[in-house]
């Protein structure tokens, strides 16, 4: 066994000025990874000092966070085990055993606890780099010093997050600005700024500076920080290294400012030099060969033993580190989260004013009173929101959902937090306890230390009104967006990398697009003979390996999708705030899951275009509610109107009929629905959940199904093993399909605490990656068996278990999400029309293109209409039903056509709604419209209805654009001369301007064109194949418009393609995907032979072979939408 390393007779050191890859595309390792190989070099600590920012500070402090948790596990083992040894020795005195494994666990024992010790006495350093520019306000000319400042306590930690804060907010996305009179004179709303109290300073000197530019930095720091600052000495053996070395230990000695050793750390190892190299090539965009003195002269900026640092440093310099590190004891694990409190009206404490708005809307959501047992829970629910004091945090989410509502916005909880009755009641979120099993422990439990999370879904058209009013009500400065980190990927880090090493760019360019998001390195070496790349050069395999070690290294910080952090008071006190790319964003240099290991609260207010949609939808329909209550008759349609379990709806759900349903419209769920056959709701809620990653690597899908067929056909129930188990799965007939399942297992039959369970919950999602889950499963393993329950059943729970480590639904999530799926289902079902104008207005969403949508709503009876300058408005819209119609006609939007500008469209309505237009100039002049907006109509054949045919429409806007151009000459005077009369142009050419112009064609389907050469070729159509029996060897093309290569099925792929008669369901196995790769990924238009399979209303086609036909489309190139 190593033994930790223990060097009495050499300094302690703490590295005081170390970068991650948090800073962007300079640091070469990850702060964890900085962490570990610190403690294992025997540091007493590290300080992580990024450029201008804390983004790697949370991982730090989670990675040793884990480095203590488990060297504190090891050594209760290895007591554990000295214990034992004790025990076996005593035992076998008699047979004068000499001793030796007793020997050997003694001093296990004690490697584990001076490790368990070292990792609690290892102290990280939060502090930050930077470099500052010239200003004017200097007293005294110098050179823009470079600084490390570090927290003392956590009123400096505040103190650098504001000063963070101020420099990010000043520049542009990405960057910082700060002078140095930030620092020494600062602006009066930033005065407690001035000299960074409770901070200590690093002054980086230049390499070999000039005595008298370093002087003045010396005399600024100090009459700006005071006696708070040191001199760093970083001897990284350059050329000059004693030259160096002279002069700060000079300048020192005449100043009295200390030196202090540190090491300009940018990675943990030496190995990583290439990588840093490549790096330093990427963050200036050259490759290596012509990237010169940016690269570092040697590899020494790596975290080096300390042996080497004792030849190096003078040791005073080196106790200086510790020394400095010693007055720093601020950890992150100290923050504490203020909830805002004013939305507390004055003589109410926030648990009088919560319970006050959760009894107005318990009497809304149950007029004729509670059940008991739903009141015993609301109230248990109230009483742990009290102890947690988590009050704020539910009225905050109730304002925001209030603010909504009051505009119109539609919006819903989902995840965990629909477990909650009193998010129910405060109108949060929509499940009733009367239709899905609420464990509240799932969401909130006394054991677990860490705010709930709520998800709430708005309109994705809308959400932004609800963002402002954040940013609104609470301003900046205490509200922000999480971030989102962007790493690099396997096609990013590719061409990165290629680029920086020369490589051809054309070569990279094909390689990239070759390499799938599945694809391992291995599989990439493989490839590159495909590309004339001999696998074997070293700079190929140099690529290859800087290219895995770049995977997964942070890019930049985006902004999360909608997790909102609000602060009491200054949210710059609690984590830097920086600019996003988008205007009027902020975001904070955290993200979602920092904010968890810290135990810090968001708001995520997400988008989802569905509830776009079926508000939208809902507007065009006519209510279907009997019982309104008189003078309401006329009251627009909302959610709670529609009939519940509709038999049609249901009957179009079980046959997969689910194009632009929302959640049930993907490949695996449309071949689940003919099997589940969901007749109720609370199938849809299972339906949600069973095609997901959780219940299939759990084995749960066929059984579930299975007992359903037995129950559905002879009426036969499962038996259960007792009343617990049946009152805890009888909804999934045995089979545990949600996380809550597992948790009320756990408790009902197990005898855990909600808290245990939720732990057990956690672990499960987890698993995968840090391996914890077997403790709570041999104690639950343990715990059912004392209870009785057979080791064959205690085992199968804990296989499923094992399953929802892949990714399991809870049930409450689900159920917020089976409501959508009714509702969208419901109005495709009794509403087509509306429900395609609806989708169209609600773009981008959902798994089709509008095209596919269109496709399909003519399928069902619906006739799309084209955007014509005559009646069109800038959205689609419904057009008056005609005679004999079922369902009234959609007419294209305006917004349809590439490049049409909003307020163009609006124009054209303005004029239209005086008098109708007469020709193509008349139009122009009256709707002020340029060469622009009239040559994209002509494209898009919007003109038609003024010009005729689309070349006609074009020669008549290019003169209208030149009447525009020469008005003022002109007067609008009308020409004398008769119109010029163009010959129409082939459906062919017309279908493919509707594409390039507008996305889809209503002229025909492209394959209509090619069908008599396809059927030469013996590819037999959609409607075809629907009639051909199991099992047959077919021939069939398609366009390509869906990709899925779900986690979960071993590589297979799950094409959708579609003919002029309708969609086909293509499975591709792992073999073909990858000997047939170019079809499978690239292929617009793509033929396939195989077998054809139909099981009652569940129907694919299994290829043996692919055939990429895209050639036959010409300029018709449609693109796919791809998922996995």
């Amino acid at each position: 066994m190593p033994m930790f390393p223990l060097l009495p007779s050499l300094p302690d050191y703490v590295e005081l000025h170390c970068i991650s890859n948090f800073t962007f595309l300079t640091g070469a390792s990850h702060p964890g990874e900085l962490i570990e190989r610190a403690f294992q070099l025997g540091y007493s600590g590290l300080a992580l000092t990024d450029e201008c920012s804390v983004a790697g500070t949370a991982r730090a402090h989670h990675a040793l966070k884990t480095l203590r948790e488990e060297a504190r596990e090891a050594a209760r083992a290895a007591e554990l085990a000295l214990k034992e040894s004790a025990l076996k020795e005593s035992a076998s005195k008699a047979g004068n055993d000499d001793g030796n494994d007793n020997d050997a666990a003694w001093e296990a024992c004690n490697w584990h606890l001076a490790r368990a010790a070292a990792a609690d006495a290892f102290n990280l350093v939060i502090g930050s780099r930077f470099t500052l520019t010239a200003d004017a306000m200097a007293a005294t000319p110098m050179p823009p010093p470079r600084l490390v400042i570090l927290a003392r306590n956590r009123e400096g930690f505040g103190n650098l997050s504001e000063m963070i804060t101020l420099g990010r907010r000043r520049a542009e996305k990405g960057s910082y600005l700060l002078y140095p009179s930030d620092f020494s004179q600062p602006a009066p709303e930033q005065a407690h700024l001035r000299g960074m109290p409770d901070c200590l300073v690093l002054l980086l000197p230049d390499y070999c500076p000039d005595p008298g530019a370093l002087r003045a930095q010396v005399d600024w720091c100090r009459e700006t920080f005071g006696d708070r600052v040191s001199i760093a000495l970083e001897l990284l053996q350059g050329h000059a290294e004693a030259l160096h070395r002279a002069r700060l230990q000079q300048v020192s000695d005449d100043t009295g400012m200390p030196l202090v050793a540190a090491g300009a750390v940018t990675m943990h190892v030496r190995s990583r030099k290439p990588l840093a190299d490549v790096l330093a090539a990427i963050r200036v965009g050259q490759p290596l060969q012509a990237c010169g003195h940016v690269l570092a002269p040697n590899a020494e900026a790596h975290l080096r033993m300390r042996q080497v640092l004792s030849r190096l440093y003078p040791r005073e310099a080196l106790e200086r580190t510790v020394a400095i590190a010693d007055q720093c004891d601020f950890s992150l694990g100290t923050l504490r989260y203020e909830y805002p409190e004013e939305l507390v009206p004055d003589g109410l404490t926030p648990i009088e004013y919560l319970r006050q708005e959760v009894s107005a809307g318990m009497r809304e959501r149950f007029p004729y009173g509670m059940e008991p047992a739903w009141e015993r829970q609301l109230e248990e629910e109230l009483l742990l929101i009290e102890e947690k004091q988590y009050e704020p945090f539910f009225l905050t989410v109730h304002d925001i959902v209030r603010f909504a509502r009051g505009k119109g916005i539609l919006c819903q909880g989902r995840g965990s937090a629909a477990n909650s009755l009193v998010c129910f009641c405060l109108h949060i979120t929509e499940v009733s306890p009367a239709q899905a099993n609420l464990l509240f422990g799932r969401f909130l439990s006394r054991e677990r230390d860490e705010p709930p999370d709520i998800d709430v879904d708005f309109e994705h058209q809308r959400r932004e009104e609800v963002i402002q009013y954040i940013y609104g009500k609470y301003g900046r400065h205490r509200a922000a967006l999480a971030a989102s980190l962007i790493s690099y990927r396997s096609r990013s880090a590719l061409r990165d990398v290629g680029r920086a090493l020369g490589i051809d760019a054309t070569v990279v360019e094909q390689v990239v697009k070759s390499q799938a998001w599945w694809d391992s390195g291995r599989a990439f070496m493989e490839k590159l003979e495909h590309f004339g790349l001999d696998p074997e050069a070293p700079a190929v395999q140099q690529w290859a390996s800087l290219t895995e070690q770049l995977r997964g290294f942070p890019r930049h910080l985006s902004q999360h999708v909608g997790g909102f952090v609000i602060a009491r008071h200054k949210l710059s006190r609690l984590v830097p705030i920086e600019n996003a790319a988008m205007a009027d964003r902020s975001v904070i240099q955290w993200d979602k899951d920092d904010l968890e290991s810290l135990g810090l609260l968001k708001v995520d207010v997400l988008a989802l275009g569905m509830l776009t949609a079926i508000r939208r939808a809902l507007a065009m329909v006519p209510n279907p509610n009997p019982d309104l209550p008189p003078g309401q008759a006329d009251r627009p349609c909302r959610m709670e109107d529609l009939p519940e379990e509709d038999p049609a709806t249901y009957d179009m759900i079980c046959k997969a009929d689910t194009v632009g349903v929302f959640q049930i419209e993907s490949r695996a769920q449309q071949s689940m629905l003919p099997r589940l056959q969901p007749r109720q709701y609370y199938d849809l809620v299972v339906e949600v959940a069973i095609v997901r990653p959780g219940p299939i690597q759990g084995g749960m899908v066929h059984p579930y199904l299975e007992r359903r067929e037995a129950l559905r056909e002879r009426q036969q129930m499962p038996a259960y093993f007792n009343d617990v188990i049946r009152r805890v799965l009888g909804r999934t007939l045995g089979v545990p399909i949600f996380q809550e399942q597992v948790m009320q297992l756990a408790i009902d039959a197990a005898g855990f605490t909600p808290g245990q369970a939720d732990q057990l919950r956690r672990s499960m999602a987890a698993w995968r990656r840090h391996g914890n889950l077997r403790k709570h499963q041999d104690a639950l393993m343990s715990a059912l068996v004392a209870r009785g329950y057979p080791e064959s059943f205690a085992q199968a729970l804990c296989r499923q278990i094992e399953g929802f480590g892949e990714y399991g639904f809870p049930e409450s999530h689900s159920a917020s999400f089976a409501k959508l799926v009714y509702v969208s289902a419901w109005i495709k079902c009794h509403h087509p029309d509306a429900f395609l104008c609806a989708l169209l207005n609600s773009q981008p969403m959902g798994f089709y293109s509008p095209s596919q949508l269109v496709q399909d709503a003519r399928r069902h009876g619906v006739i799309t209409l084209p955007a014509d300058v005559t009646c069109s408005s800038w959205e689609s819209t419904l057009e008056a039903r005609r005679p004999g119609r079922q369902y009234r006609d959609v007419r294209l939007g305006l917004d349809r056509v590439k490049g049409m500008r909003e307020a163009a469209a609006h124009r054209i309505e303005a004029a239209r709604a005086i008098e109708p237009f007469t020709s193509v100039e008349d139009l122009a002049r009256r709707a002020a419209l340029d060469a622009h907006d009239i040559d994209v109509l002509a494209a898009a054949d919007a003109l038609a209805g003024l010009a005729g045919n689309r070349r006609q429409a074009r020669w008549q806007a290019r003169a209208a654009a030149l009447q525009s151009a020469h008005r003022d000459l002109l007067h609008a005077a009308p020409p004398d001369e008769e119109a010029l009369e163009l010959p129409v142009p082939r459906l062919g050419e017309d279908v493919a301007a509707d594409y390039a112009s507008l996305g889809l064609s209503l002229k025909s389907h492209p394959l209509t064109l090619l069908r008599e050469r396809l059927a030469a070729m013996k590819y037999v159509t959609a409607a075809q194949l629907n009639r051909t029996a199991n099992g047959r060897m077919v021939r069939a093309c398609g366009i390509v418009t869906v990709r899925q290569r779900p986690s979960t099925a071993s590589g297979t792929i799950f094409m959708s393609v579609e003919d002029e008669t309708g969609p086909i369901n293509v499975i591709v196995w792992p073999s073909l995907v990858e000997s047939q790769r170019k079809e499978v990924l690239g292929a617009a238009l793509v033929g396939v032979i195989g077998t054809w399979q139909r099981q009652g209303d569940v129907k694919h086609l299994v290829a043996k072979e692919l055939v990429d036909l895209s050639p036959l489309l010409g300029r018709l190139m449609v693109g796919s939408r791809d998922f996995h």
